[in-house]
């Protein structure tokens, strides 16, 4: 089963890279980069004297970049695909950060990384493409050093019945067709994907049980912030000073 998973996130993603920037600013209504500063902007205030970042799921490093704009750290980021990273790396490159940005292929269930090895650790849109959350976490939290801060960002359904009822017409009805005349077949096929998969994906995880699996891993101070009338979900924490093993 979790083979399938790791399959199924690399063909979702494969034809992506090219025009995926710019194409996620425009289907999330510009909110995409919002949400990731916000993301970021959490986990730098939690450790604030951050130097080694680890981003999980970086795809084209978006997020890699703006750390090294928020702060003088260095950011190792790992993703599952090998074209979203191709593309990461031109990014890194155009902008100059190659030598503060190093971008690794590896799954955030089997991190490469000796324990304790990061200040902060972040990670978007992750937890709907892995079989067991809960365990994804215990190993995020196991390189995060004791203090570090984990934030991470996801999509998320709104609660608010007239919002709620908003996102499931734009998920399934509008995001499908603006995917497809936009990004071609591939996007088109991102957009059928994606309402059902955070619908489902919530009903399965609520956010309440997510933050017990942030607390299962050993991270405390738990905070979660919803953006965009609940379509978007930033959630931050701090490794127990105690949880020296992960």
């Amino acid at each position: 089963m979790a083979d399938a998973t790791l399959v199924d996130a690399q063909d979702l993603f494969r034809g992506l890279p090219r025009r995926y920037d710019l194409l996620a600013e425009v289907l999330s209504f510009g909110q995409n980069r919002r949400w990731r500063h916000a993301m970021v902007d959490a986990a730098a205030r939690t450790s604030p004297d951050a130097l080694r970042v680890l981003d999980v799921a970086t795809g084209t490093a978006g997020v890699a970049l703006y750390w090294t704009d928020r702060a003088r750290v260095e950011v190792t980021g790992i993703d599952l695909t090998a074209q979203m990273l191709r593309r990461g790396r031109e990014n890194v490159a155009r902008r100059g950060r190659a030598d503060r940005i190093r971008l690794l292929q590896g799954r955030a269930e089997q991190l490469p990384f000796p324990d304790a090895s990061f200040d902060a650790v972040t990670f978007t849109y992750l937890l709907r493409y892995v079989q067991d959350p809960a365990a994804t976490l215990v190993e995020l939290a196991r390189v995060l050093k004791p203090g570090g801060a984990l934030a991470s960002l996801e999509f998320a359904v709104p609660g608010n019945p007239g919002w709620h009822a908003a996102w499931v017409g734009y998920t399934r009805g509008v995001l499908p067709l603006a995917g497809y005349l936009t990004g071609g077949r591939e996007w088109g096929h991102v957009g059928n994907f994606l309402g059902p998969s955070i619908s489902g994906h919530y009903r399965t995880h609520p956010v309440e049980r997510i933050v017990d699996y942030w607390h299962g891993a050993g991270v405390a101070d738990v905070r979660t912030r919803r953006m965009s009338l609940g379509g978007g979900l930033v959630m931050w924490g701090r490794k127990n000073a105690a949880s020296a093993d992960g």
